[in-house]
């Protein structure tokens, strides 16, 4: 989780909002981290989470990660958390908690749903405190 908050730092300093992702190997080798790049990119689809399940599935010339950790600072919306899922993640770990735009402890709780493909081991609550203080503030200086 320390390599995402540093992504997610590196969004903040890029004036995107500070979601850091990471994706690792059985061994925990880092495959991928990257974090977000909507705005840089004019790409609304441009999570980090989206980011590196791309990068890290190129890295290794695969289309599924079935043995790989996906990392991130922030509760996957419902399409990050679809990907994971297409991406075939073994776990996904989050940090702070999205009660208005995530997609797996709320609103669409997509692995819940009748055909989910893959339904990852998810670990959330991560260094939520310090994970949530950096959306915070982030929020609160747009205000």
């Amino acid at each position: 989780m320390a390599l995402a908050l540093e992504e997610a730092r590196a969004s903040l300093r890029r004036g995107e909002v500070p979601v850091g992702a990471v994706v690792t190997g059985p061994q925990g080798m880092v495959l991928a981290r990257d974090g977000n790049r909507v705005e840089a990119m004019h790409d609304a689809g441009a999570h980090a989470e989206m980011l590196v399940l791309r990068s890290a599935a190129a890295s290794l010339g695969q289309t599924r990660l079935t043995h790989c950790d996906l990392w991130v600072t922030l509760e996957p919306c419902p399409m990050c958390a679809a990907a994971a899922g297409l991406f075939r993640i073994r776990r996904l770990v989050f940090g702070a908690y999205d009660p208005k735009g995530g997609g797996v402890e709320h609103n669409a709780r997509i692995y819940e749903r009748p055909g989910s493909l893959l339904v990852p081991e998810v670990v959330g609550g991560v260094r939520e405190a310090e994970c949530a203080a950096l959306l915070r503030g982030f929020f609160e200086s747009r205000r």
